[in-house]
């Protein structure tokens, strides 16, 4: 869109700056000699960084990645082929190293040193490599071979950090700690190879083991103590997950494992553990490194802008700065104040009233609902703006409105396939009951029993489609159903309902008009329970009465779920969210929400004494009846 006309704000800025600049010209020829020399050794470290730190940084990780595969090799006596394609990859790092490092001019003497220490180191990779192959050396010492020219390049990171500003020098320095920390936690990786290799922890591999999770742990944590909140963040959200603390209990086993005795079962995760804790740890040291190289240009700027404050700033700049900044600080400010409140109005009132309304009713936008917005302003680039925002709001309600329609013609299609799916399942149902009347031969019956209860499971799946289209099942009951009633025809929609066992409820019974969705709700639960619980296990359910209703509960004695993944659950089980048919595998979770949400039932998921779950679902008063009665249509 071309510009409109106006005063346009590049040139209000110009002359905002202009005296200023003009003033402070004279001041940096004098401050430069000063602090010029500092802001050059930050720039000089991207070219480091380019030419030495990324390479050494790929040979690092590729002699982590031989060493692994090296011990591999010696430990179990397979996998030649994998630990031929590690050599190559560590060969072209170390040429592709090499080859940068020669091109580097004016080296520190201390850089200089530590760069031949680092070739020589690499020279001795190949007689580490004839003992591998001759099996000659113990695993052990292979780690330590390896782990002696990865040392030599943290050395040389060390001999890299440049930088003058001590609280950037401070997070440099942690992070090469970090990447120490990282290489010991590759050791300790090959470490675990070889006692599963063996099947038990000796006593010299404990010791070298205990050592390096000592060391390591210790790096970590005075790594993480200096690192500012943005660099520690990832490390932090590393700390506290999963994958962490499953590799801290694998490290406290083989430290805690006596020499002689076998391994836990838990050590078959342990290579898993580790390696889901590397490619952790791979991620937050890339987004560590990427961070602080982010830092550098921005502080060699700010050495540079220091330059041209350092002399200080004349008053008559400062007047005429302050008066310019006054001049158009009034305008610009009552315009972009009057674009903020017309745009904010827009997305929070309008188009978020718009989509709500478009939830149950798909018809065209009203003129208030697409009125444009109406912003009085003077300059050019700020009705630009206004008038994109007019556009945007006009995509975005053709868009509303069509995915509006989108989704209301999908639950008529969702609707008309249920009810044709649920007329036949009926008819089949029916079908069903006559011929188990009709016959007599036990092996026959057994059979029509097991597609009677095939039939209804598949009714269920059909009644949830036609549930989550926000519409009634059809079926439903006149009087009120005795709970036990209720219960146990949920158990019969059930494909392991042998394992269901329902305890005797209280004597109540449920109102007929929310017999079907109360019963649709509890076979959800418990076929949820039946599923993540071991085949050979019992689900109970078990009712009692509250002061607001009834309380029924639905046990398993599965494995439970993370804290994070369970209140998730229970989030969704709250919000009522709309169905999203990106996750169409919790469908049952979703019936659940739709039916709770429909008769004011509150249903939580808790952890189980049993290690499993509870879920719990909590019936209103209003949907029970004082005097159970006997069920009907």
């Amino acid at each position: 869109m071309p510009p409109t006309r106006g005063r346009p704000i590049a040139l209000k800025l110009l002359i905002l700056l202009l005296v200023p600049l003009l003033s402070l010209v004279g001041l940096w020829a004098f401050a430069a000699s000063l602090t010029g020399g500092d802001g050059l050794r930050l720039l000089e470290i991207d070219n480091l960084a380019t030419n030495l730190a990324d390479p050494s940084e790929r040979v690092t990780v590729e002699l982590q990645n031989e060493r692994l595969a090296s011990v591999e090799f010696l430990v179990t006596g397979q996998g030649a082929d994998a630990m031929a394609r590690r050599r190559g990859q560590t060969d072209r790092a170390v040429q592709t190293f090499r080859t940068r490092a020669a091109s580097l001019r004016e080296v520190s003497p201390e850089m200089t040193a530590q760069l031949n220490a680092l070739n020589v180191k690499l020279d001795q990779l190949a007689d580490v490599r004839r003992e591998v192959d001759a099996t000659l050396v113990t695993p052990l010492d292979v780690i330590d071979g390896y782990s002696q020219i990865v040392d030599a390049s943290f050395r040389l990171y060390d001999a890299m950090v440049l930088v003058p500003d001590m609280a950037m020098y401070q997070q440099a320095r942690a992070i090469t700690t970090l990447g120490e920390a990282k290489d010991l936690l590759s050791r300790e990786r090959a470490l675990i190879a070889i006692v599963l290799a063996r099947g038990r922890v000796e006593q010299r591999e404990r010791e070298s083991f205990t050592g390096m999770v000592a060391t390591r742990r210790l790096l970590f944590s005075q790594a993480l103590s200096h690192l500012d909140g943005e660099l520690r963040g990832p490390y932090e959200k590393l700390a506290y997950s999963p994958v962490y603390k499953e590799f801290l209990e694998a490290e406290d086993a083989i430290k805690g494992q006596a020499a002689a005795n076998g391994l836990p079962a838990s050590a078959a995760t342990w290579p898993i553990d580790g390696e889901n804790l590397w490619a952790a740890v791979e991620s937050a040291q890339a987004l560590a490194v990427k961070g602080i190289r982010e830092r550098v240009t921005p502080a060699a700027v700010g050495m540079f802008v220091k330059i041209g404050v350092a002399g200080g700033v004349g008053l008559v700049a400062v007047v005429a700065s302050v008066l310019l900044s006054l001049r158009f600080r009034r305008r610009l400010v009552r315009e972009l104040a009057g674009l903020r409140d017309a745009a904010t109005e827009l997305a929070e009132v309008r188009l978020a009233g718009l989509v709500e309304r478009l939830r149950t009713n798909t018809a065209p936008p009203t003129a208030a609902e697409l009125a444009p917005l109406e912003v009085k302003t003077h300059t050019a680039e700020v009705r630009d703006i206004v008038h994109a925002f007019n556009e945007v709001q006009s995509t975005a309600v053709e868009a509303a409105v069509s995915q509006a329609r989108l989704r209301h013609g999908v639950n008529q299609v969702f609707v008309n396939l249920a009810r044709r799916n649920q007329s036949l399942l009926h008819r089949q149902l029916l079908q069903l009951d006559g011929m188990e009347r009709a016959t007599e031969a036990p092996e026959q019956l057994a059979d029509l029993f097991k597609l009677d209860h095939l039939t209804t499971r598949m009714r269920r799946h059909a009644e949830s489609l036609i549930i989550l289209s926000d519409q009634a099942p059809g079926r439903g009951w006149r009087n009120p159903v005795p709970i036990l009633d209720v219960l146990r025809a949920a158990v019969a929609e059930v494909e392991e309902y042998e394992r269901v066992e329902v305890l005797t409820p209280p004597p109540v019974a449920l109102v007929g008009s929310a017999v079907t969705d109360v019963a649709h709700l509890m076979a959800e639960l418990i076929e949820n329970a039946t599923l993540f619980s071991p085949p050979l296990t019992r689900v109970d359910v078990r009712s009692h009465a509250s002061p607001h209703g009834l309380v029924v509960e639905v046990e398993d004695r599965g494995l439970g779920l993370p804290r994070a993944e369970l209140d998730e659950l229970n989030d969704r089980l709250t919000r009522t969210p709309e169905f999203d048919l990106a996750h169409s595998d919790q469908l049952g979770l979703f019936v659940v929400a739709k039916l709770a949400a429909r008769h004011d039932i509150k249903v939580a998921l808790v952890p189980s004494p049993y290690g499993g779950l509870t879920a719990t679902v909590a019936l209103p008063a209003a949907l029970l009846s004082d005097q159970p009665a006997l069920a009907g249509r």
